[in-house]
């Protein structure tokens, strides 16, 4: 990463905007590099987003070639409305965000996804940035989401995901999902199964996190 020769700070090439209908086919194209044994997103999804709550959908692209790395797609729910060991398809209902309620409190984080010739670059960071800013600018009271454990399938054999996740929290072990979520100050409120249909990596087991907005004193 460049650096500001006045200043020395870090000159990113990445560049956050929200997402457009031109950007479809790059996100689709996406999904299908990060999750090569899941089903992708599709365009009807990606619309659907857009039409209920624009300003929760965001990519990222090179400032060089204009080229989607990255994206972040998120909605509002009324946390009552559903139970901490409810699955993704039943948050984001089937992945279309109709179920998106403007009278909630909670930013629901259904996806965040980086190229991975770009993961650890910084791109993941301004897309985390982005949902804190959005969650504040609304005056919600947290962000919630299901941490894929992208790694534990390494230790299935040998460990409950419930014990992996702990161990992931203490540090002992690191899970490049959850882990970067830690150090985002999320905190972690339980660990599900069946929370993805479709995923080799995680075998299905996801760990529920939270960030609270500290503008919000309840």
């Amino acid at each position: 990463m460049k650096r500001d020769p006045d200043n020395a700070a870090p000159i990113s090439p990445f560049r956050l905007r929200l997402a457009t209908s031109e950007d479809d086919r790059e996100i689709i194209a996406l999904s299908s590099e990060v999750y090569r044994n899941s089903p992708s997103w599709a365009s009807i999804q990606l619309e659907s987003h857009r039409a209920v709550f624009p300003e929760g959908q965001f990519v990222v692209v090179r400032k060089d070639t204009n080229a989607v790395i990255g994206m972040a797609a998120s909605l509002i729910v009324l946390w009552d409305d559903y139970q901490l060991n409810t699955a993704w398809r039943d948050f984001t209902d089937g992945g279309m965000f109709t179920n998106h309620d403007p009278g909630g409190h909670t930013l629901y984080g259904a996806e965040i996804m980086i190229h991975p010739a770009f993961q650890g670059k910084g791109a993941g960071s301004l897309l985390y940035n982005a949902r804190v800013d959005l969650a504040q600018r609304l005056g919600l009271w947290r962000i919630r989401a299901g941490a894929r454990l992208r790694d534990y399938h390494k230790y299935a054999d040998s460990m409950s995901a419930e014990a992996y996740t702990a161990a992931v929290v203490r540090g002992d072990l690191v899970d490049r999902t959850l882990t970067f979520q830690l150090r985002r100050g999320f905190s972690v409120l339980g660990v599900v199964s069946n929370y993805l249909r479709h995923d080799p990596e995680s075998l299905g087991h996801a760990a529920v996190i939270e960030w609270k907005n500290p503008q919000i004193k309840r």
